[in-house]
């Protein structure tokens, strides 16, 4: 996935989840924040981040927070930047969801009885036989000492989310959490400690027969695209 028009500046200060003030050409601009969670040990005064420029006369704010540096490592932390990559991702197959050489249906926002997961994807095995697979998407800003963990603020929507898949499996959909780390160069993924109750149902998860992945991404600037796969540790 790509952005359009990115330009460098320089983070002061976040008054709220939702705005950043940010030096962009020497002028502090008052910056959407494209992520709702608290990013601390990233948003520190005087580090380089990277914004997209709206081109809307309409918006509020014209700049999008959309990356940071974090020593020599360019971190995404736009919340929508992962589905997004994980749709590209789908579409592109052999992987370890969608395999390579096969037509796949895949639809996001899939509604399935009370639940909606973010992708539902379906397709033909050689047997003749459909195979339905639901994906709940989360991704991973959290960084420290090359170990990156989610989430990095208590989550009960992300255990909610975990339930439901679980759920899903018992009726014969394969279910995957598929973490994307939204950087490169980590050495480990695991479920962090802020929630241990996420930790829980993540490992009962992982025994009830849901998938659980994790890829780190290529990221620069003005893009992002899921890359390799990375160890998970639960």
């Amino acid at each position: 996935m790509k952005y359009k028009k990115i330009l460098p500046g320089v983070f002061h200060s976040r008054p709220n989840r939702f705005i950043a003030h940010i030096e962009i050409d020497g002028q502090v601009q008052v910056c959407h924040v494209k992520n709702t969670g608290r990013c601390k040990e990233l948003l520190l005064p005087g580090v380089t981040v990277y914004v997209e420029e709206s081109d809307n006369p309409k918006r509020k704010t014209k700049f999008d927070l959309i990356a940071v540096k974090k020593g020599e490592r360019i971190i995404n932390m736009d919340s929508q930047a992962p589905n997004m990559a994980v749709g590209e991702w789908l579409r592109i197959g052999n992987n370890t969801i969608v395999p390579s050489g096969v037509k796949a249906t895949i639809r996001p926002e899939y509604t399935y009885e009370a639940s909606r997961f973010d992708f539902y994807v379906e397709y033909e095995r050689e047997c003749g036989e459909l195979e339905k697979i639901f994906v709940e998407v989360k991704g991973v800003t959290l960084e420290q000492d090359g170990v990156v963990s989610f989430p990095d603020a208590p989550s009960e929507r992300a255990i909610k989310h975990v339930k439901e898949l679980i759920k899903a499996k018992e009726q014969g959909y394969q279910c995957y959490v598929l973490f994307v780390i939204q950087m490169k160069g980590v050495k480990y993924f695991c479920p962090s400690q802020i929630h241990p109750e996420f930790c829980e149902v993540l490992r009962k998860a992982h025994n009830a027969g849901v998938g659980i992945l994790a890829y780190d991404c290529r990221v620069t600037p003005d893009s992002m695209e899921l890359e390799d796969k990375v160890e998970v540790k639960l």
